[in-house]
């Protein structure tokens, strides 16, 4: 066995899907932390190929980051984290699956759970034959779900300053 892990990846473009033209992307990485960084990357790369909001590229990428963190929890040791991405135009799907020792999904009732759900706006999990675990989120472009506000909402800057309230007004005397 070769002790270098390697890295594979694959793009291929399906037809015409929901309306558009529909891209797959499969990575295929060690299941360590440590390649994590490749996969943060690929995912505001290619959400940036959707022209989704620097936003929602960011909300991708912590939420891919935590699906996969959560998998890698009990991923078997020298097996492989595969990540697909469908690409379809407003929405993003990501699967990211790999070989679990206990062959159970992440629970949802941790804060884990909910900050992936508050990210990605569609979360599931599963598990499928040999004890392989997949989680699978979908990303709209301009929802967010985590704010409860609809794309291209602005804040008022009247609301961020009540919001902020005397603590901010008070830390700004005597920087000058």
């Amino acid at each position: 066995m070769d002790p270098t892990p390697s890295a594979g990846g694959t793009v291929s473009s399906g037809g015409v899907h929901g309306g558009g033209l529909r891209d797959v992307v499969q990575l295929t990485l060690p299941a360590a932390s440590a390649y994590l960084t490749v996969l943060r990357t690929a995912t505001a790369s290619l959400a940036a190929r959707l022209d989704f909001t620097l936003d929602d590229i960011e909300d991708l990428r912590i939420a891919v980051d935590e699906a996969s963190a959560l998998l890698l929890v009990s991923a078997v040791p020298g097996s492989a984290l595969e990540c697909v991405f469908a690409l379809s135009p407003g929405v993003m799907r990501v699967t990211v699956s790999v070989d679990s020792l206990d062959g159970e999904p992440p629970s949802k009732d941790t804060f884990a759970w909910t900050v992936l759900d508050a990210l990605a706006g569609e979360v599931s999990s599963s598990t499928g034959p040999g004890q392989r675990v997949t989680i699978e989120l979908a990303k709209r472009q301009g929802a967010r779900a985590d704010l409860g506000e609809p794309a291209g909402h602005v804040r008022s800057r009247s609301a961020e300053s009540t919001e902020l309230g005397q603590g901010a007004k008070l830390g700004a005397v005597g920087t000058s």
